[in-house]
């Protein structure tokens, strides 16, 4: 679910992060051809901007749920606080760095996508977010709102984006559809713009990327053939879902779902991220029902239906009411893993 991100502190870099060289070919493996990627020149420099905020902004509650996982190949947080962002805009491939610096937001672009990411970089990190709209109803978000009064619901534009590995994120865990996205951007995606070698930065495919990757490297990287052939039906039709990042959330809803293979979980996880959509609550999710029903009506074991009817007085903020229960800290303690990870790597 798009809110279970909680900051976290940073990392160091891990090694796969070294600096690559300018060239790099990949040995064949079972009738793959070699991939030659050439590392894009960063010696030009980058486009910026200077955004102030109409109000308190924590980037790491903001951008946090763009990232997929710790080692995410499109998603750093350096130690300094500053985050890269690397992406396939409608100009082509782009890089993003934002950092804060006091009140004022810093960012700089590298790539043909460059000027887009800069222009949009308002909307990415809430402009057209209004968290005055959520009224509480329970003190226990009311608490937490007003301990992060730098939450915002950002809003990127694209849905592709987030699209895929929501996809690869269906029925899996975690953790299986973290190595499945690492494994596909860093072996079909390309080298970021900008200086980002050290950070191990990669743009990932466009969709006809998608749909020239063989069958068997969606089985290496552990992706099963229901989730590989969904995303091959949406990359198809790639630009008319990316038509959904303008429309209002129950269009947008019917846009993606009429793809056989994206049900409301995905279409909600999508377009919280695309959209900035403040209501677009996740169900169908194994996890959330439970979370929301012990923080709201003390009962662990709700499902989707108790979940909706407990959210009901937040119609409309339902998505930003579930980021806050997740950012509460109020959650039932763990038990027995519920899912055991799947391997048909090896099969």
């Amino acid at each position: 679910m798009a809110g279970r991100f909680a900051p976290r502190s940073a990392r160091a870099a891990l090694p796969h992060q070294a600096a690559a060289p300018a060239v790099r070919e990949t040995a064949p493996s079972q009738g793959t051809p070699p991939l030659r990627e050439a590392a894009p020149a960063h010696d030009t420099p980058p486009l910026t901007r200077e955004w102030t905020p109409p109000g308190p902004l924590d980037l790491r509650l903001v951008l946090g749920p763009l990232r997929r996982g710790p080692a995410d190949p499109t998603f750093r947080m350096v130690a300094d606080g500053t985050f890269w962002r690397a992406t396939r805009t409608p100009e082509g491939p782009g890089t993003l760095r934002v950092a804060a610096c006091g009140d004022r937001i810093e960012a700089a672009a590298w790539g043909p996508g460059a000027d887009w990411l800069l222009t949009g970089l308002p909307a990415l990190l809430g402009a057209d977010d209004d968290p005055d709209a959520f009224v509480p109803r329970h003190r226990l978000l009311a608490l937490t709102r007003h301990r992060r009064p730098g939450l915002r619901l950002l809003r990127t534009g694209l849905v592709m984006e987030s699209l895929i590995p929501s996809i690869l994120e269906q029925k899996v865990t975690t953790d299986e559809a973290y190595r499945a996205w690492r494994h596909l951007v860093r072996r079909f995606g390309t080298p970021a713009p900008g200086p980002t070698a050290d950070l191990g930065l990669h743009v990932m495919p466009d969709p006809r990327g998608w749909a020239m990757i063989p069958s068997w490297e969606w089985h290496r990287a552990n992706v099963d053939a229901k989730r590989s052939s969904t995303i091959l039906r949406a990359v198809r039709v790639a630009r008319r879902l990316e038509e959904a990042a303008t429309m209002n959330l129950p269009e947008a809803l019917t846009r993606l779902e009429l793809i056989p293979g994206i049900g409301p979980w995905t279409s909600a996880e999508t377009l919280q991220r695309s959209n900035g959509a403040p209501d677009a609550v996740t169900v169908g999710d194994l996890h959330l029902p439970g979370i929301v029903g012990h923080a709201l009506a003390d009962h662990r074991d709700a499902d989707d239906e108790e979940m909706l009817a407990l959210l009901t007085p937040y119609e409309g903020q339902r998505h930003r009411a579930t980021r806050l229960i997740l950012l509460s800290g109020h959650t039932p303690k763990r038990r027995a893993p519920r899912m055991t990870p799947g391997n048909i790597v090896n099969l």
